[in-house]
């Protein structure tokens, strides 16, 4: 799907919010989701979640996102999704675990606000332009991943912070 460049905006009161199975399959949209991303439910239910997958986020941001929650951890992450006719929009993904009764992990939740917009320009999309351009001159996808996975890595290193230590200081920053 081509992207039009559009930026589309949801009040800061909405909360975008899905379900996945453990594939990663939508189990559940909220109609915010839905109207934001032009998608009906029937369309979405079933597909993966990377349907609403701009093509400029790095990879190595979801392979992160992913060992995360696939490791039980919560995680949050500044996003660019893309709606159904290449529109895009920015969300704050807070993504954790769904357990069942006894205690194993059977799916994920994701709550998405809007982000602080200082904080996507002067920050993060700085950070994923440098990451996606090192992903796209790789000769394949797995080393783009491996080489921008270790450009975030060496820049979290020279900060001498985590990944979630980094997130947490730009928002209280912000």
């Amino acid at each position: 799907m081509s992207t039009s460049g559009n930026e589309r905006f949801f009040d800061k009161d909405d909360i975008i919010v899905s379900k996945t199975d453990l594939k990663g399959r939508l189990t559940y949209a909220n109609d915010i989701f839905l109207s934001i991303a032009d998608y009906k439910e029937a369309e979405v239910l079933g597909q993966p979640h990377s349907v609403i997958r701009h093509p400029e986020m790095p990879r190595a941001i979801f392979k992160l996102l992913w060992d995360s929650i696939s490791s039980g951890r919560e995680i949050f992450a500044y996003v660019v999704n893309q709606t159904k006719f290449g529109d895009y929009y920015w969300v704050l993904a807070h993504v954790t675990p769904s357990r069942d009764n006894k205690g194993e992990i059977n799916g994920y939740h994701s709550n998405r606000r809007v982000p602080d917009r200082q904080i996507i320009q002067d920050t993060i999309i700085p950070m994923y332009r440098k990451m996606q351009k090192l992903e796209d001159s790789m000769p394949n996808r797995k080393d783009g991943m491996a080489a921008s996975e270790k450009l975030l890595t060496d820049f979290l290193q020279g900060k001498n912070q985590s990944y979630d230590e980094f997130i947490a200081r730009i928002q209280q920053a912000a």
